[in-house]
């Protein structure tokens, strides 16, 4: 109970301070975010982290694949067979 107080307190003082900030102030920190978001660094990073995540992620399921039920090992290798034609669905390359 506790934390769903917390939690709509908060949406609720979110809620008033972007009231009263308004449109022009939204319209401002969409357009920080938008650049942020374009920063060739930031891209790079983000790319980078993809990739080890998802060669993180293959490593432990090699370790761990013969263990988990069947359906799950059978679709996470329809993944990766899915996963080879060398864009996902955020644009970037799967190398």
């Amino acid at each position: 109970m506790r934390y769903r107080l917390t939690f709509m307190i908060g949406a609720a003082v979110g809620y008033v301070l972007g009231a009263r900030a308004g449109r022009e102030r939204y319209e401002q920190l969409r357009k920080g975010a938008q650049r942020v978001a374009q920063n060739p660094a930031v891209r790079n990073t983000a790319e980078s982290a993809a990739q080890n995540g998802r060669a993180m992620a293959a490593k432990a399921f090699d370790r761990v694949g013969e263990r988990l039920p069947g359906s799950i090992s059978d679709r996470v290798r329809s993944l990766r067979e899915r996963g080879q034609g060398g864009e996902d669905d955020w644009g970037t390359s799967n190398t």
